[in-house]
């Protein structure tokens, strides 16, 4: 290594990343931003100043060692990069392009006390990206632990448990119901942010670690958990469904045609090809569409409904910009893309024409009032404010729910929302059964359902007894303890009364 890094000897400015015109990506589903070019990720990697506190893997929630990472790229040792990545996540290409970054390991970057904090997440980017083009699998040495594992849900969290467990050389299947593996990552995210084959390389390198993914298999209609853990004979289950049940306003209206939730939208488009050539499900967008909220699941409805055509997009929020809940650069991206934005907006009935179809949005103007329980000013509607917005189509960005399926088919304890109810370590009010994710917290992000995911198995892997390097410290003397084993570690067996 060269001499220490200091704020005055590191290069000054952020590396930008280059980003197709905004005049040509609004026609295609390209991706937007095309990454680091080589020189651009050895210049970054130089602006970390490699602090021994690392405050950057504290804030990460699957705890890669940020600074080890990139002292490897500044080294231009990219595998040691890679290998030191892989640590941690099995999906460096996916968490660089979609987590936010900003709100958690860049929020607390210490060059970011002084300057623009390091980009971790483009770097990230980079190496993962360089692993799928050299073929770089981790390096994993297993030892069977003669232990079968189900996982319900192959989106971020459960991805993130099954790999961590078939690391600890259980046998593991995982069990989805859609015909594609990843969850939110096939079905919610678009190309534009996230290329399918991004996710089909990372996702193999699970299936290189010997995971089973049966897809088309719907837990809570096949069969449920308890079969799962009884006739089906797994010793433990990780339940990791998300929460892609759609939530509405209840407003008139909401049952007229071109009236979808942005998850019906993007799924339509993202997962079944609607709205390209051949594609067998149809998604009429119309010439003026209308997004409601303006979280990232907005920003992506938005920014499709711009690619497949629609001349005019606009998106209502009842907040102002300065409250806009998506990432910085979405938002950004949607702007240049010509996406109108309504702010201090609120939708109090849809309305449609003769046939039913939607006609026009029924608004009225917000203003904003004292904080709520989020610590956001409440939007209140501004008296004889009420004016109409013409639109062919109306999508539905304001959130999900629990899907009920799960819960009306297990004994899984849950709260009034219907979300599952679990301890932070994620056990489940079931014996070797867990849980986390948005299934557990509500919607969330994709690397807190993977450090959801990543705790279960920690817990999992003590509930069935497997130690090895790689654990967290059980050994703390504060802990519960049973003839001297930590009550994490402890063999719990069900038993069946005649």
């Amino acid at each position: 290594m060269s001499a220490r890094r200091t704020i005055r000897t590191i290069p000054q400015e952020r590396t930008p990343m280059p980003t197709q015109p905004a005049s040509e990506r609004a026609r295609n589903f390209d991706e937007v931003a095309l990454g680091y070019r080589y020189e651009d990720a050895r210049r970054e990697a130089e602006r970390c100043i490699l602090c021994p506190q690392k405050p950057c893997s504290g804030a990460c929630p699957v705890g890669i060692d940020i600074p080890g990472f990139i002292a490897r790229a500044s080294e231009e040792d990219w595998r040691g990069a890679y290998d030191i990545l892989s640590e941690a996540t099995l999906l460096p290409s996916i968490c660089g392009r979609v987590c936010p970054q900003e709100t958690q390991c860049e929020a607390v970057c210490v060059v970011g006390d002084h300057l623009e904090p390091v980009a971790i997440g483009r770097l990230e980017r980079f190496v993962g990206d360089m692993a799928i083009e050299k073929g770089w699998a981790p390096s994993v040495d297993v030892e069977p632990a003669g232990r079968r594992v189900a996982v319900v849900g192959a989106g971020p969290a459960g991805l993130a448990c099954a790999a961590d467990m078939a690391r600890a050389g259980c046998d593991v299947t995982v069990f989805e119901a859609l015909h594609r593996p990843g969850g939110v990552l096939s079905y919610g995210i678009p190309e534009f942010r996230l290329p399918r084959e991004v996710v089909d390389a990372e996702f193999g390198r699970l299936q290189g670690l010997g995971v089973t993914v049966e897809c088309n298999t719907l837990v809570g209609r096949l069969f449920s958990v308890d079969e799962l853990r009884d006739e089906m004979g797994f010793d433990a289950v990780f339940v990791g469904t998300g929460a892609g049940f759609p939530a509405f306003m209840g407003i008139p209206g909401e049952a007229l045609n071109d009236v979808l939730s942005a998850n019906e939208f993007l799924t339509r488009r993202n997962l079944l090809r609607a709205g390209s050539a051949g594609a067998d499900t149809p998604l009429r967008v119309g010439r003026r569409g209308v997004v409601i909220g303006a979280g990232n699941t907005a920003m992506d409805a938005l920014r499709t409904a711009v690619r497949l055509g629609a001349e005019e997009v606009r998106c209502l929020y009842r907040r102002s910009r300065a409250e806009c809940p998506a990432r910085a650069e979405e938002l950004v991206h949607a702007e240049e893309e010509g996406v109108i934005f309504s702010w201090l907006t609120s939708p109090v009935e849809i309305l449609g024409d003769e046939q039913s179809n939607v006609r026009a949005v029924r608004c009225v103007r917000m203003d904003l009032g004292e904080p709520d329980a989020s610590g956001r000013r409440r939007p209140v509607a501004v008296p004889e404010s009420e004016h109409e917005i013409e639109t062919d189509m109306v999508i539905f960005a304001i959130g999900t729910n629990a899907n009920p399926i799960l819960r009306q088919t297990s004994r899984l304890a849950s709260n009034d929302r219907g979300y599952l109810v679990t301890d932070v370590d994620g056990r489940t009010s079931q014996a070797g059964v867990f849980a986390g994710g948005d299934i557990v917290t509500g919607a969330a992000t994709v690397i807190q359902a993977m450090g959801a995911g990543r705790r279960a198995a920690d817990a999992m892997k003590a509930y069935l007894g497997i130690t090895g390097p790689e654990e967290r410290d059980l050994s703390d003397p504060s802990r519960p303890r049973m003839f001297g084993i930590d009550e994490r570690q402890r063999p719990f067996r069900r038993l069946r009364i005649a």
